[in-house]
């Protein structure tokens, strides 16, 4: 048992998908933070990793078994991505799948993390895969990708911040904004220190003519047992001259919203997580009719939600999120957008839910 412990240790020092850890000078710095005790971020208020429920009737704690349609049946419909849409001047956002999103504004060309790999993991062979989408269409379209300016990682989970990706962009992209101590994980992939920024909660900086601050979400960090909490997490606010756009990052819902939104709102167009749920970690992830509250909250114009459509991390039905978020956003009269990914809305247009929905199949 020694010897196998001692072997995955090694394992995870040589392979670098795990990432890097925080210098000893970052961590000095952090000392200093609110948002740092004895050696790890915390959230803003207290949250809870796992609830739980052993006194309580948990209508989502079936096994999975019992859940139909955790995956989908069959591939599902994506639109191919429309370069020349993406490439002119007007302000636009293409879903990725997840919550990954290529966004254009103000002429700029931003990626939402990035995750573009076949698996959620540190390891080709073991780990959750992607979707079938009919064609292998995601670590194939770096090579069709305009130049990046930036990319914005909301924290260090396998399922936002992806080693094979960003390795694969590295050449592409001029800058990446980051939570603090995410930056080890860059520079251990060989992205050059000085092409990234890492921000604490509330840090605001200038890029390009563009408005950019980290904002708090009810979530954590880690990407092996003995990194959980080292870096920081959270949500984007990304102001351009026309178009100001607000993603949450994965997180629970609470009073940070409001929050976010009298500071930054309102919002013409907001990206929010609210797709794996489970009454087990409902601190640190939202339902989808949270999700469309935390709109509401920010002073979101349109939402869209997203953490859907590659991954199954939950015990419930693959498109039941779309469905509630839909039914919750009609009755509450918030205006939601739900298009294929690979489909590209211009944001200086009126965006309507479209009366298609892609996801019956």
């Amino acid at each position: 048992m020694i010897l196998f412990c001692a072997g995955i240790i090694l394992f995870m020092n040589v392979a670098p998908a795990f990432g890097g850890d925080p210098t000893s000078e970052q961590k000095e710095a952090y000392q200093q933070l609110s948002n740092y005790v004895d050696g790890r971020f915390v959230n803003e208020i207290p949250t809870s990793v796992f609830v739980d429920l052993s006194d309580a009737s948990a209508s989502n704690d079936l096994s999975v078994s019992e859940v139909v349609d955790r995956d989908p049946a069959s591939p599902i419909p994506v639109s191919t991505i429309d370069w020349d849409q993406i490439n002119n001047k007007n302000d636009s956002l293409t879903w990725l799948g997840h919550s990954a999103y290529l966004l254009s504004i103000d002429d700029k060309k931003l990626l939402l993390d990035p995750m573009l790999s076949p698996v959620a993991s540190p390891v080709s062979f073991v780990g959750i895969n992607r979707y079938e989408y009919g064609e292998d269409v995601m670590l194939n379209i770096i090579d069709e990708m305009p130049a990046i300016d930036a990319v914005f990682i909301s924290h260090d989970h396998y399922d936002h911040m992806d080693y094979q990706s960003i390795v694969q962009l590295n050449s592409k992209v001029s800058y990446f904004f980051v939570p603090l101590g995410c930056s080890a994980h860059l520079i251990r992939w060989g992205i050059p220190e000085e092409k990234i920024t890492e921000l604490n909660w509330w840090e605001e900086i200038e890029y390009q003519d563009l408005t950019v601050a980290l904002t708090p979400s009810r979530h954590g960090s880690g990407r092996d047992p003995f990194s959980i909490d080292t870096t920081l997490w959270g949500g984007w606010v990304i102001l351009g001259s026309k178009t100001r756009v607000y993603t949450s990052g994965d997180g629970g819902y609470g009073p940070h919203f409001k929050e976010i939104g009298n500071k930054y709102g309102p919002f013409d167009i907001t990206l929010m997580e609210g797709a794996q749920y489970d009454q087990r970690w409902a601190e640190i992830h939202m339902v989808p009719e949270q999700a469309v509250k935390a709109n509401l909250d920010v002073n979101g114009e349109t939402m869209m939600l997203m953490h859907w459509g590659a991954f199954t991390l939950a015990n419930h039905a693959w498109n039941e999120p779309i469905e509630r978020v839909l039914e919750e956003a009609n009755e509450r009269e918030v205006n939601i957008i739900a298009p294929m990914i690979g489909e590209t809305v211009f944001l200086d247009s009126e965006l309507e839910t479209s009366s298609t929905s892609w996801w019956d199949f």
